[in-house]
C-alpha cells in the first residue's frame, strides 16, 4: 500500500492494483495547486469545492459521496455518517467518515469531522491501523481535539491534515499551523516523508507513531 498526500484533505491510496483519491480540491477554492490524476475510486467526505472536485480526477472512477458499505475489487469501503460540527450539522452540515479494508489493513479517513468522535461512531468502525486526521480547527475538530481522537482510536500511524497551509485560503480561514498538532503529541523533531509505503501489517509500528507527508502537488 502507497499514501500520497495531496495536500489540505486529499490523498492518494494505491493498494491491490487500484488507486483510491479521497476529497480532492477545486484549487480555485482553496488557492493550492492541484495536478489533474487518474483513480479508480473517488471518496467525497462532503460537497464543499474543497472536497468534491472529481471532474479533476481522469479515468472514469466509481465515486463514493454516502456512507454505506462498498467493495471494488477486494477493496472494501465503509461510510459513516457524521457531523461538519459541534451543533449537529446546525452549522455545517454532515460529512462522511471512510474506513478502507485493503491487503489487511485498515485505513480511516475522518474528512471534515467537526466533533469528538461518539462512542457508537467508533465501534462501527472497529479498528484502525492507520488514521487521517484534520487538526487545524475552524471548520474541523482542533489540534487538541485530534490528540484526543487519536488516544481513543489508538491507530499505528496517525497522519495530520486540513491544517495551515502559507500562501493559500487557510491563512484566511485561520486555521492552525501543523506545529501546534506536534506540540500537544510531544513530537519534537518530525520525520517528513513525500509517500508512505507499507509493505506488510506487521511492520507498522507497536505503539503509534505521528506520519507527516509532504504534500504533492505536481
Amino acid at each position: 500500500m502507497k499514501i500520497t498526500y495531496l495536500g489540505h484533505s486529499s490523498f492518494k491510496i494505491e493498494t491491490n492494483d487500484k488507486t483510491i483519491v479521497i476529497d480532492p480540491y477545486n484549487p480555485d477554492s482553496i488557492g493550492l495547486p492541484w495536478k489533474e490524476t487518474e483513480a479508480d475510486v473517488v471518496l467525497v467526505s462532503h460537497h464543499h469545492d474543497d472536497h468534491n472536485y472529481v471532474e479533476g480526477i481522469s479515468g472514469h472512477p466509481f465515486v463514493i459521496d454516502s456512507p454505506g458499505e462498498y467493495e471494488v475489487s477486494d477493496i472494501r469501503i465503509q461510510g459513516l455518517p457524521a457531523y461538519h460540527d459541534a451543533k449537529q450539522g446546525e452549522e455545517r452540515g454532515v460529512v462522511t467518515l471512510f474506513l478502507i479494508e485493503s491487503e489487511g489493513i485498515y485505513l480511516g479517513h475522518f474528512g471534515d469531522i467537526g466533533h469528538p468522535l461518539e462512542e457508537e461512531q467508533q465501534e462501527r468502525l472497529g479498528v484502525v491501523d492507520i488514521a487521517l486526521v484534520p487538526i487545524g480547527g475552524v471548520f474541523t475538530i482542533n489540534h487538541e481535539q485530534a490528540s484526543n481522537m487519536i488516544a481513543q482510536i489508538e491507530p499505528f500511524i496517525a497522519i495530520p491534515m486540513h491544517y495551515l497551509r502559507p500562501g493559500s485560503k487557510t491563512e484566511e480561514w485561520g486555521f492552525a499551523p501543523l506545529e501546534e498538532f506536534l506540540s500537544e503529541m510531544g513530537v519534537d523533531e518530525p520525520e517528513t516523508q513525500k509517500v508512505l509505503k507499507i509493505t506488510n501489517k506487521s511492520n507498522l509500528p507497536e505503539e503509534t507513531e505521528i506520519v507527516i507527508l509532504e504534500p504533492q502537488f505536481s
